[in-house]
């Protein structure tokens, strides 16, 4: 199991982030996926990082990543103040396009895990056409239910019997963290959460423009896309996410005037 003490990066509220570049992590994913290991990989957001404050039980699940990155611009910005200077966003959409084309050139497959049929026929289709040498070697769509034991065992060794190197999960926050975690050590593929990716590159839903996703403005984009879905977790952890950050500078000013 891996651990804090074992990658380089700072507490960001309650979540350990890695701090890392494109380069470096592309190349962790794609030399486990490789080699077959069985690792998770977390993307990170403000509602990633509040609910990881808020629920000590998903807090360990991030903390016990192989890697966990700044999937969020502010969770980035936060980053690069606490020492790292210029750390990047690392979306879940862009990680799962490069990690497609990495896989594609050196002959990793991948499993789809989540969505529904429709977006994973999409989405295949999708990949193919840009990446005609990616070996998707397999797509599951979970019903809306939790899994029985036989069920989750036979998905898992599907997966397994498939050979794929990297299994992208797209189940949303805290559902994909929390399956992965569990199924670290049964799964012999590296596995990534990676969110809406799956209706963002299927064409299911429409991603924000790049000048909102520099300015740290996605989350606004899918509040208005979805707000009926989407309002409490935006405006309630955003806000929890500036509260938990402003004690954190108050508290770290205090503890610098003290010494």
């Amino acid at each position: 199991m891996t651990t804090t003490q074992d990658r380089t990066g700072a507490h960001v509220v309650g979540a350990y982030i890695d701090a890392i570049d494109w380069g470096d992590c592309l190349n962790r994913i794609l030399g486990w996926a490789t080699l077959h290991e069985s690792r998770y990989a977390c993307l990170c957001n403000a509602h990633s990082v509040v609910t990881a404050c808020r629920d000590p039980g998903f807090g360990r699940t991030i903390n016990e990543a192989d890697l966990a990155v700044p999937d969020g611009a502010p969770v980035a910005w936060r980053l690069g103040s606490l020492g790292f200077p210029g750390q990047p966003r690392i979306s879940g959409s862009e990680l799962m396009w490069k990690c497609c084309a990495r896989a594609a050139g050196e002959g990793v497959s991948v499993f789809l895990y989540g969505g529904k049929p429709e977006t994973l026929r999409r989405l295949s289709a999708r990949l193919l056409r840009e990446y005609p040498r990616l070996k998707i070697a397999g797509c599951y769509s979970p019903p809306f239910r939790p899994l029985t034991t036989g069920e989750d065992a036979q998905v898992a060794r599907a997966i397994n019997e498939s050979g794929a190197g990297i299994v992208f999960v797209s189940l949303g926050c805290p559902k994909q963290e929390t399956w992965m975690a569990a199924h670290r050590g049964r799964i012999r593929a590296v596995m990534v959460g990676v969110g809406a990716a799956f209706e963002f590159h299927a064409g299911t839903a429409r991603r924000a423009p790049r000048w909102m996703q520099d300015s740290g403005l996605e989350w606004l984009h899918r509040l208005m896309s979805e707000p009926l879905r989407l309002w409490r977790r935006y405006l309630v952890t955003n806000t929890l996410f500036v509260a938990y950050l402003l004690a954190e500078t108050v508290g770290a000013r205090r503890g610098a005037g003290e010494r």
